[in-house]
């Protein structure tokens, strides 16, 4: 088995990315194995390891088909409707409250009246 090569942050060569660099790019890494890593010391942490691939292999991302526009159209909506009152709260629900606010707090609405 065949290690990767490993670099000192800032210090990889000219065409290669990360996942988050190809993205701003346009492009995904399309199925290519990982090309090298980059670390970055911490201190008394163990280092940030992030991973890169080469630009030139990788492909175009694939552009939102109405489907997927829909389905996260839904999962938003979803995230915004209250399952208490079933409103659409505007913003989405906090998961540490499970409910919009007006229903977790209902005593600050009647006093704030």
């Amino acid at each position: 088995m065949a290690s990767i090569p490993v670099y000192s942050w800032r210090l990889a060569p000219e065409g290669l990315a990360t996942v988050r660099q190809l993205r701003a790019r346009g492009l995904r890494p399309g199925g290519q194995d990982v090309a090298a890593q980059i670390e970055r010391p911490r201190y008394r942490r163990g280092p940030l390891v992030a991973y890169l691939y080469e630009i030139d292999r990788a492909k175009p991302v694939r552009p939102m088909t109405p489907a997927k526009w829909a389905a996260l159209a839904k999962a938003n909506t979803a995230r915004r409707t209250c399952p208490e009152c079933r409103r659409d709260a505007g913003y989405v629900i906090p998961a540490s409250l499970g409910m919009c606010v007006t229903c977790a707090y209902p005593d600050d609405e009647q006093r704030a009246a």
